[in-house]
């Protein structure tokens, strides 16, 4: 089983919230805090790319 360190969960109006992870092997998880053994991973680098393109307006067609 991977030891997921979790940062505070982030939380938007309404009560949607996420949460960043690292392990001892770098990858990085993205999880929902309404189901913990549910969650994405990949490496850091592809979170942060994820989070700059994110922020560069990517996913705005889904708002």
């Amino acid at each position: 089983m991977t030891d997921i360190r979790w940062d505070e969960a982030f939380c938007s109006e309404g009560a949607n919230c996420f949460r960043f992870g690292l392990d001892d092997q770098g990858r990085a998880y993205i999880g929902s805090t309404t189901d913990a053994t549910t969650y994405v991973s990949d490496s850091l680098e592809a979170l942060r790319a994820l989070i700059s393109a994110v922020k560069s307006g990517a996913a705005d067609h889904l708002l």
